[in-house]
């Protein structure tokens, strides 16, 4: 990675804290979802929690280990490194989900839209993360820094999206209260 990465991400440090902090908060909220809901966190539904809920949680996760890596104050080869290493990881992770999704059969039963946040978001936003380090890694280039910000707003915003899904699929699902 070229010396001067590091310096160039001094600009993005409140960009990262922000975005950093909204996934932590939203970790949190999964959280509270995932005890208020847990009469659905059963054996019957162990499909779809791993291929809706755990990757959420999961993308989640992403954007705040991305944005504290990005905010430490690392060399540019360790930052380079542990980058390259959580996109590449995330790539994987979201790979195997979207090949499990379609096993399961959960790509014919589910509309366009969910496939897209899913599955194809993911895939697009760690593969845009990986081209993004490569990009800096290689040749320093200092564009690589705003598809570093694309890759991680695409999966904050996945992530948002498919929590939302999964709030207001358990909520349609919920009995009236007594």
């Amino acid at each position: 990675m070229h010396g001067n990465a590091t310096g160039l991400l001094h600009a993005w440090h409140d960009f990262y804290v922000l975005i950093g902090t909204a996934a932590a908060t939203l970790i949190g909220l999964m959280f509270v979802a995932a005890s208020i809901s847990a009469s659905y966190m059963t054996e019957k539904h162990q499909a779809g929690i791993q291929s809706f809920y755990t990757p959420t949680v999961v993308h989640f996760a992403t954007v705040l280990i991305t944005c504290v890596v990005l905010v430490a104050p690392l060399g540019a080869m360790p930052l380079g490194a542990l980058l390259l290493a959580i996109g590449a990881v995330g790539l994987g992770y979201a790979s195997v989900v979207w090949v499990r999704m379609g096993r399961r059969g959960f790509t014919a039963s589910i509309d366009l839209a969910d496939r897209f946040w899913y599955a194809l978001s993911p895939v697009a936003g760690h593969l845009l993360l990986v081209a993004a380090v490569l990009m800096l890694l290689l040749f320093g280039d200092e564009r690589s820094l705003e598809v570093l910000a694309i890759a991680i707003v695409l999966l904050l915003l996945a992530a948002i999206r498919n929590a939302w899904d999964i709030t207001a699929w358990a909520v349609t699902r919920s009995g009236p209260s007594p």
